[in-house]
């Protein structure tokens, strides 16, 4: 098979890292890639949200499934381009993509599939929004409406923190997606992220993990796309994924197919899990980044078949996935200054020293190589150091020992990934 990945980031690394141990995979390209994945894969020169270019590379090289990594190109309609000139692809349409780029459709999926969430608001005006706070306790949960590359949440601690910040969001902090606001009563609980593959009408749970989205030790700090993961998660175990696909998943898919809109590729249900169960965050309709690493890492079967059978609409026919009863955890190492302003072209050493310890693979994000070769910071998160151990501590004391490795004083991580998990184990 000739498999087309499309992305550039530590998620897309993961995957080619995982397509690419397949036998069924003759030719492996990721557009754009970055340094790490060029040694799994092709790079190639297209952006991931160039669609006119990637249906024309997909169609010239006579590419037999595209994988579709971040969900910019999803909402921009490269699925549906590739399906209507009959390329398999995993990824949803733009239409059912809408499940990540408008919170307020998916809250207002959320009321017609009788999903268990949050309650709500949505506004246009600021005054509005404003005077629905007093129908909320605080802390206040502020999203705006559409992608803002996984910072587009605020939870403001206080009413004036919170009328403040309304101004500032519809006022152009988030260009467009913050123009339309969400407005979400606080939920108590601890977060967890369930995966589940889909092919439009059946769904297939994965595992569950948990991220740190907060910048700095301790939850402190503002919140980021993510800055370390782990998996498997205490708070999130077989029951809770079950009543997850049962009372959130399946419930959305099911609507979503009535209503035409099939949803196809991974579903991804961000919870809050309290003592009333799981209740939807919010959806995504891509692979978490950096959980889709450890997913990666914990996945004993051949994905291909699986992002196959997605694509072609043959879930229902497979047979569960098959994974390491190992723990995995990944500490993303960031440009100093992310998520705010950060300085590009840093160099960074000791990665290919990191690799060599046992159980760990260093997914590159936003790297690239210089005219040397040498190895350069292209990005806010730039490294995901993920490692696989027989425990917790295990997993994170691995990690943390090839963070030691890597040379690099532009960047910082957070030192304490999995604290939850070691808590919860004693």
């Amino acid at each position: 098979m000739k498999i087309l990945v499309v992305g550039g980031g530590g998620r897309e690394h993961a995957l080619c890292w995982k397509i690419k141990q397949s036998p069924l995979v003759g030719k492996l390209y990721c557009a754009p890639g970055n340094a790490g994945i060029a040694d799994v894969a092709e790079c190639v020169d297209i952006g991931a949200e160039d669609v006119p270019a990637l249906v024309d590379f997909a169609i010239e090289q006579a590419i037999d499934l595209v994988v579709v990594g971040p969900e910019a190109p999803l909402v921009a309609g490269l699925s549906d381009r590739l399906r209507a000139i009959g390329i398999p692809v995993f990824g949803p349409s733009s239409a059912a993509a809408q499940v990540e780029a408008s919170k307020a459709f998916t809250k207002a999926l959320c009321d017609r599939a009788n999903i268990p969430t949050a309650r709500y608001g949505k506004f246009t005006d600021p005054a509005d929004a404003k005077a629905f706070l007093d129908e909320l306790s605080p802390p206040y949960v502020l999203k705006a409406d559409g992608l803002a590359a996984g910072k587009g949440v605020v939870i403001p601690e206080t009413r004036e923190a919170a009328e403040s910040e309304i101004d500032e969001m519809m006022s152009g902090k988030f260009g467009e997606a913050g123009k339309t606001l969400v407005i979400e009563e606080f939920l108590k609980g601890e977060e967890a992220s369930v995966f589940a593959l889909c092919d439009g009408t059946t769904a297939m749970p994965l595992i569950a993990a948990q991220d740190h989205k907060r910048a700095f030790d301790g939850d402190e700090g503002p919140n980021t796309g993510g800055m370390g993961a782990y998996s498997p998660t205490p708070v999130a175990g077989h029951a809770v994924i079950r009543k997850t696909m049962d009372e959130i998943v399946m419930p959305a898919i099911r609507t979503l197919a009535a209503e035409g809109t099939p949803y196809s590729g991974v579903l991804y249900a961000g919870l809050m899990i309290g003592e009333d169960g799981p209740r939807l965050i919010e959806f995504n309709a891509r692979f978490g980044d950096p959980e889709c690493q450890i997913l990666m890492m914990r996945m004993l079967s051949d994905i291909v078949p699986y992002l196959q059978a997605c694509a072609t609409g043959e879930l229902g026919q497979m047979p569960p996935i098959s994974w390491h009863g190992s723990a995995a955890v990944t500490v993303v190492m960031a440009a100093n200054g992310y998520p705010g302003s950060y300085e590009k072209g840093t160099e960074i050493k000791g990665v290919e020293d990191a690799n060599t310890l046992d159980q760990v693979t260093v997914f590159h994000a936003g790297t690239k190589r210089g005219t040397s070769g040498e190895l350069l910071a292209n990005g806010g998160r730039v490294l995901n150091v993920t490692a696989k151990g027989n425990s917790y501590r295990e997993a994170i004391d691995r990690a943390y020992q090839a963070v030691d490795r890597i040379d690099w004083p532009g960047g910082f991580c957070r030192r304490d990934i999995g604290w939850r998990a070691l808590k919860a184990s004693g």
